[in-house]
């Protein structure tokens, strides 16, 4: 008689989103907003993504994005002190500005 072989299941892993992708602990982990973040985004600490958010809701909602290339964001009197006067930045750069106005 032939042994029948029995697959044991896999240990199920810690929570995972829609994704299947887990959340990084960092992201998660609350920050502080300064003084002229926290005019945009609120002075609550939430977690980086939620400021990311808020930050990305404050400029659709006052149209601050380049028309003509969206990875432009044009600065308004609080977003230029954020950005250290600059006018208008990369999108890209603008995550690395406004990390300065952040603490854990």
């Amino acid at each position: 008689m032939a042994k029948k072989i029995v697959k044991k299941a896999a240990p199920k892993k810690a929570a995972a989103t829609k994704s299947g992708r887990k959340p990084n602990a960092a992201f998660m982990k609350p920050v502080t907003p300064s003084a002229l973040l926290a005019e945009i985004v609120g002075a609550k600490p939430v977690p980086r993504t939620e400021i990311t958010k808020r930050l990305w809701a404050y400029i659709k909602k006052n149209g601050l994005q380049d028309k003509k290339n969206k990875r432009q964001i044009n600065a308004d009197g609080k977003l230029k002190a954020v950005f250290g006067g600059k006018s208008a930045v990369n999108m890209f750069v603008m995550t690395a500005l406004v990390s300065k106005h952040l603490k854990a």
